[in-house]
């Protein structure tokens, strides 16, 4: 366990320096002619620490893993004034991956303590409190399909499984070993998604049934691309450098591109997020 911990450490340090200049990104999107129209740019972020992992709370407020003074702790935006605030009390760790738990007023974010511990905790902004939300399991990325059905990736080794946890029943099913990093509800679906590496070393993704959690194969990505997002319940976009390529379930088994943004001075996008009603979508980049 103690080298487990060592290289836990080791590979989110990796991950954090890797992307340490990263800012978040929201635009307004709309469809256009030519595939999607992307305007009014916005860092919200702006710092030169790193800011990462962003997701919509609601359609006019994003939380994130954001730099406060060196650390990083859950951000949160509201687009009506784009003020940043820490409303959380601090831990003794780092907080990352922070997305509302449903239905209710709590954030749940995965906690790398400096001991090295890994965990996902929930916390509660009125009373300042947190609580381990799946005990003594390394959560390393996670995705709510409800307030109490999830999708996780777990540290095993120094590769990730993918588990699916049932917290009112206390019960998991694993659903596949060597899992990617990019976990999602698909909108309007009793569904999820996931990726999972295949025997090329490529990133593919799937779609999760949570009845009877069985696995349906949608599309492989392209090299090198880890993070994607639901635009809607059928359309798949992801980012590669200065583009953004789209996925539809329904079109010809391709990725095109719909989106070229380097007019708006970023380069290397990564991680994306869309607001519930589809109006806005927030990125993470470079400054170019």
């Amino acid at each position: 366990m103690k080298n487990l911990l060592i290289a836990i450490t080791f590979l989110t340090a990796i991950s954090i320096k890797a992307q340490e200049n990263t800012e978040i990104y929201v635009f307004d999107i709309a469809t256009s002619e030519n595939g999607l129209a992307f305007s009014n740019i916005k860092n919200i972020s702006n710092d030169k620490g790193y800011d990462n992992q962003p997701f919509f709370q609601d359609n006019n407020t994003i939380i994130f893993a954001g730099n406060n003074n060196k650390a990083t702790d859950i951000a949160t935006v509201s687009l009506s004034n784009y003020k940043k605030e820490f409303s959380f009390q601090k831990t003794v760790g780092g907080e990352f991956s922070p997305q509302p738990i449903p239905n209710s007023k709590l954030i749940a974010s995965v906690r790398l303590d400096t001991s090295g511990l890994q965990r996902i905790y929930s916390y509660n902004s009125e009373t300042k409190n947190s609580e381990e939300l799946i005990k003594d399991i390394p959560v390393a990325y996670f995705s709510f399909y409800d307030a109490s059905q999830m999708l996780t990736s777990i540290l095993s080794n120094d590769k990730l499984d993918l588990i699916f946890f049932d917290l009112k029943n206390n019960s998991h099913k694993p659903i596949v070993k060597n899992s990617g990093r990019s976990l999602s509800k698909i909108p309007k679906k009793e569904a999820m998604s996931y990726t999972a590496f295949n025997e090329d070393g490529y990133l593919d993704i799937f779609q999760l049934d949570v009845k009877d959690l069985q696995s349906y194969f949608i599309s492989e990505l392209p090299l090198g691309i880890q993070d994607y997002a639901w635009l809607n319940d059928s359309q798949i976009i992801i980012g590669t450098n200065m583009s953004i390529l789209m996925y539809d379930l329904f079109g010809d088994g391709e990725w095109e591109k719909v989106a070229d943004l380097s007019s708006f001075k970023i380069k290397n996008i990564t991680r994306l997020a869309v607001s519930p009603n589809g109006k806005k979508i927030a990125l993470v980049a470079e400054p170019l």
